[in-house]
C-alpha cells in the first residue's frame, strides 16, 4: 500500500495515514524504510510524486554538495524526453542486471558449498525471479538488494573461515 501525501498550495506536506505534516526529509527517511510514497496535490489530485521525489534527490545534491555533473544536466534539459528516456532504460538494465548477479552469485555460492561437501547448508534457495511493475521497472528495491548481496557475501566469508578452520584442523 503507498502512503499517500496531500501537498498543499502554502507547500506543506500532510501524511493522511499517520494524520500529520511530514518534511521532505521526512519523507526520505520513509522511502528508505521501504515506504512506497504517493504524492498528490490536495486541491486538484495531481499526481506530485515525481517532482516531489525529484526535490528531495536536488536538496540532498545541494547539501552534500557532491551534485550531478552540469553538463549530464544540460543534456538531460537539451535533450528533453528522448533523453530521460535512456536515462530510464539504462537504470532499469543496471538494476536487471544487479538481480541477474545476485542470483548467479547465489547458483555459485550453493554449487560451491556443495562440492566443500556441505550441502547446501544454510543457502536459502535464489528467490523467483522479480516481476516487472506496471512502468517497466524491476520489482524490486536497489536498496533491498544491496542489502542481501552483503549479507551474502557475509555469509559467503563465514563458510570461507570456517573452511580454513578446516583445513588447518585436519594438517
Amino acid at each position: 500500500m503507498s502512503y499517500v501525501i496531500k501537498r498543499y498550495s502554502n507547500r506543506k506536506l500532510y501524511d493522511t495515514q499517520e494524520s500529520r505534516y511530514v518534511t521532505l526529509e521526512e519523507i526520505e527517511e520513509m522511502i528508505r524504510a521501504g515506504r512506497e510514497i504517493s504524492v498528490a496535490d490536495a486541491a486538484s489530485g495531481e499526481d506530485l510524486t515525481s517532482v516531489t521525489l525529484t526535490q528531495i534527490i536536488l536538496e540532498n545534491e545541494r547539501t552534500r554538495r557532491a551534485s550531478l555533473p552540469a553538463a549530464f544536466l544540460h543534456q538531460l534539459i537539451k535533450h528533453g524526453e528522448s533523453w530521460q528516456d535512456f536515462v530510464q532504460k539504462s537504470m532499469r538494465a543496471s538494476l536487471e542486471g544487479m538481480v541477474t548477479s545476485q542470483r548467479d552469485m547465489e547458483r555459485i555460492f550453493r554449487d560451491w558449498s556443495v562440492r566443500a561437501g556441505w550441502g547446501a547448508m544454510g543457502v536459502t534457495p535464489p528467490a523467483p525471479p522479480a516481476e516487472p511493475k506496471r512502468d517497466g521497472a524491476p520489482g524490486e528495491d536497489p536498496d533491498k538488494l544491496r542489502e542481501e548481496v552483503t549479507a551474502l557475501r557475509d555469509r559467503l566469508r563465514s563458510l570461507e573461515e570456517r573452511l580454513q578452520k578446516r583445513k588447518a584442523e585436519s594438517k
